[in-house]
């Protein structure tokens, strides 16, 4: 059983599944602005189905500095019995949470899902295979049919396997130099802003390196390319946009695409939805 945070929130849970694996559940919550610290004692997976609140990070404060926070990605790995301290500007938002059953995933991967050793890369794993299988568990837990619970071990086992495969990655990659917490906070800002999207140029400029130091130390930091980041927090950007009603062709050209197809191709192929259809659905 995981430990909760003591904090003024209302959560729903809308639907939840005890599997052999691990507890899926599907959960709405409306979060004030806060700064919170709470642990699990289970490994858990979170992936918000809708917009994350704005400005939401996070820190390991028994590894950490003080000021150290990281950006909370919409696909994050909290590590059993690692306490975090979350920071949020507050907003309702969706997810699906799994809880994961330790000897379970031993006997699964021979060994431990630990992310221990990559902490910030395990705040906003990048991963859209994984992301894609928890939505199809998410729908799954709201729509169950025959062999839901059959099918649901299935996905979570797949999901499990590829945070490995992630993980593993991360660990076997080549070091360079690390990325600064100052300039990845740099990079965040500037790709928060509603406009047309930087060039490498740019953000080299604002990390004050080269555009090659700056493409390696930001793949072994982050263990993904630095346009792979930036289309993603591009999609983010407009998710919220859509959220509050935006028309979608002004949150095209607010974004910095030539048309609103264009965007709604880009949309599509990074969320499996265009943009009307997630305005009516949550994944």
């Amino acid at each position: 059983m995981t430990v909760e945070p003591k904090i003024p929130q209302i959560t729903v849970v809308e639907a939840e599944l005890r599997l052999p694996l691990g507890t899926a559940q599907l959960a709405r919550f409306n979060i004030p602005r806060l700064d919170y610290s709470f642990a699990a004692d289970a490994d858990r997976i979170d992936l918000c189905l809708t917009p994350r609140p704005c400005n939401t990070r996070a820190r390991y404060p028994e590894r950490w500095s003080p000021h150290r926070f990281e950006k909370l990605g919409a696909l994050y790995v909290m590590p059993k019995g690692e306490p975090i301290q979350i920071r949020t500007d507050g907003g309702a938002q969706r997810s699906i949470l799994c809880d994961l059953d330790a000897a379970e995933v031993q006997e699964l991967l021979h060994g431990k899902l630990d992310w221990s050793s990559h902490l910030e890369a395990g705040l906003d794993i990048p991963s859209k295979t994984v992301s894609d299988l928890l939505r199809r568990l998410a729908r799954e837990l709201h729509t169950p049919g025959f062999a839901t619970e059959a099918i649901a071990e299935l996905i979570l086992a797949q999901t499990v396997l590829e945070l490995a495969r992630c993980n593993h990655d991360l660990g076997s990659r080549a070091r360079v130099s690390g990325l600064a917490a100052w300039r990845m906070r740099r990079i965040d800002e500037r790709l928060a802003e509603v406009r047309e999207p930087p060039t490498l140029s740019e953000l080299a400029g604002h990390c004050r390196l080269s555009v090659r130091q700056l493409t390696r130390a930001f793949r072994a930091a982050r263990g993904c390319s630095i346009a792979d980041y930036l289309n993603r927090s591009r999609i983010e950007t407009a998710k919220r946009l859509l959220a509050r009603d935006e028309p979608i062709k002004s949150v095209a050209l607010s974004m910095g695409f030539a048309s609103a197809s264009h965007f709604s191709r880009a949309f599509r192929r990074a969320t499996g939805m265009t943009p009307s259809a997630f305005r009516t659905q949550s994944f």
